[in-house]
């Protein structure tokens, strides 16, 4: 099995910045990409920022320029920096990993971690 253990988040002010890190343990051979979605009170789940084992990354228009996905793969670990942060950022964020497993990938999930951002 694999775990993921999210850490950061918090309440922050308008403009401010923060920094969220998940790391996995377990049975791991492989990573084919890791990624941060969110989820706002009433809202789908969204798609945050990605990298994949290539090292290319994919952000949600609406964070292109102020949120920088980056890992550390002796670690099996992605951290999220978020800068510049809006109201509108508010959400409880989710790291997924997907695990190469039997020649298959397959997706796990962090527990979540509120980030609140007050004006």
């Amino acid at each position: 099995q694999v775990q993921l253990v999210e850490s950061g988040g918090g309440l922050v002010q308008a403009g401010g910045s923060q920094r969220l890190s998940c790391a996995a343990s377990g049975s791991i051979i492989g990573i084919n990409a890791m990624g941060w979605y969110r989820q706002a009170p009433g809202k789908q789940r969204e798609l945050v920022a990605v990298i994949t084992s290539g090292g290319s990354t994919n952000y949600g228009n609406s964070v292109k320029g102020r949120f920088t996905i980056y890992r550390d793969s002796a670690e099996n670990t992605v951290y999220l920096q978020m800068d510049s942060l809006k109201p509108e950022d508010t959400a409880v964020y989710y790291c997924n990993f997907n695990v190469l497993r039997w020649g298959l990938g397959y997706d796990y999930w962090g527990q979540g971690t509120q980030v609140t951002v007050s004006s």
